[in-house]
């Protein structure tokens, strides 16, 4: 497998975890931090914003995920790292912007 599969994959991965919080809190109608937001990726943006984003980074990890499936092991530990590393980012991230109370 070409090793820009492997960067692909690990993209995929992080675009799976960071539309999972913005589509969840646009569904739930929360308005929630995101990079349209003024300050970017502080203040809050609309549930519907919130929805759209979310609904973006799943479409797009899920085609790259589709396009460029692994194919091995070693391709899948790739999509985990990438969705591990998204996930400890954007918990700590969040933590920081989003302590209570407000």
């Amino acid at each position: 497998m070409p090793w820009h599969f492997y960067l692909l994959d690990f993209l995929s991965g992080t675009l799976l975890v960071n539309g999972v919080p913005h589509f969840v809190q646009g569904l739930s109608g929360v308005p929630f931090p995101s990079p349209f937001a003024k300050p970017p990726g502080k203040g809050d943006s609309s549930p519907l914003i919130n929805a759209l984003w979310g609904f973006g980074n799943l479409t797009a990890g899920a085609l790259l995920l589709h396009r460029f499936s692994p194919v091995n092991p070693w391709g899948w530990m790739t999509e985990g790292v990438g969705a591990l590393a998204m996930s400890v980012q954007l918990s700590m991230y969040f933590g920081k912007v989003r302590t209570w109370p407000r």
